[in-house]
């Protein structure tokens, strides 16, 4: 399937961009709605536990200092992460990247800007150990979880044969975050039969995303990613001077300063962008995109300028916008309390 989808993508950048009425038909070729989200045979869904996974994802005692949750970096309100080009983590020290939103993260093939773990329940430990995030020593943890008798419970009727375990810690987060999908946008409408469901900017700015400005050659398929790995130029910022991105990972030349292609889907709700969050608006992506990136050294090949239009420019921030999905309405969970 991604292999015809990039064929497709390459095939339509030499169709001439004249927007007649209905010809937006042709764009069929490319829809593919959210398929029904999958669980690992290892962490089948159940409700106990997606529930268990709430309370763990909101409740800050994961963390060292006992402030920090995952909901620190990663708000609900501020469309699952956290507003800021970077998060701060354990004492108050800022980080180099920006924290990506999880909606949809569900459909990701790799976790983290780099793409280092594999799966949910890989990425779901992964901040609660780290000396620079939460900073949670995660056998100190389970020690915590097990002396207070409402996690007890909670982890015995969940997972009756093994208990609070980090490997269990890892399945509940990770099943709750998956619960997090971004459904029914405009574009979904449309492409359902409801022809008013998008203006016709945001249907101009589709076939330009299709098109002329490229987009769909990595921000393909049903959650918008590749789940792939591209440089696209972006002058670093933060505390880094330099950030080899995957490079680390897979330790190919090609990679360097090569980042995750992140889905697109309720993109106008986690602001700002890029993997150091230097873009505070969709407008200023479209800017640096239409000039073709800002650093040229290990770029794709596939970042070039576009030469779009003020008004094109403005289409496909409104192409963007079609892609918010219905509101994502969560409550605050009670937490097991410390002593009973």
């Amino acid at each position: 399937m991604k292999t015809l989808k990039s064929t497709l993508v390459f095939l339509f950048l030499s169709i001439p961009l004249v927007v007649c009425a209905g010809d937006f038909e042709d764009l069929k070729e490319f829809y593919e709605p959210l398929p029904k989200m999958k669980h690992p045979a290892n962490n089948l869904w159940s409700k106990e536990k997606e529930d268990l996974g709430k309370i763990l994802y909101f409740d800050p005692r994961l963390s060292g200092s006992n402030w920090i949750s995952c909901m620190t970096c990663h708000n609900p309100g501020l469309g699952w992460g956290d507003g800021l080009p970077r998060p701060f983590g354990h004492g108050q020290k800022e980080l180099d990247r920006h924290s990506p939103t999880i909606i949809n993260s569900g459909y990701f093939e790799a976790q983290f800007w780099d793409g280092r773990a594999k799966s949910l329940e890989e990425q779901a430990l992964g901040p609660i150990g780290s000396q620079v995030e939460m900073k949670q020593d995660l056998g100190e943890l389970v020690k915590e979880l097990e002396a207070i008798p409402g996690y007890v419970r909670l982890f015995k009727k969940v997972f009756p044969k093994e208990g609070i375990k980090e490997a269990t810690i890892a399945k509940a987060i990770a099943t709750y975050e998956r619960s997090v999908v971004s459904k029914n946008a405009p574009y979904d409408k449309y492409f359902a039969g409801d022809k008013t469901a998008m203006s016709a900017s945001a249907l101009n700015g589709m076939k330009l995303f299709f098109g002329k400005a490229k987009c769909s050659i990595c921000h393909n398929g049903p959650a918008f990613t590749d789940s792939g790995f591209h440089n696209i130029g972006v002058k670093q910022h933060g505390p880094l001077k330099e950030d080899l991105g995957r490079y680390k990972v897979s330790k190919e030349n090609f990679d360097k300063g090569a980042f995750k292609t992140p889905g697109l889907r309720h993109i106008t709700r986690s602001a700002p962008y890029m993997h150091d969050g230097s873009e505070a608006t969709l407008e200023e992506v479209m800017e640096f995109y239409d000039r073709g990136g800002d650093v040229a050294e290990n770029r794709s090949p596939f970042i070039t300028p576009l030469e779009l239009t003020r008004q094109e420019k403005k289409d496909m921030v409104e192409f963007m916008r079609a892609l918010e999905g219905e509101p994502i309405i969560v409550s605050i969970p009670e937490f097991p309390p410390t002593h009973e």
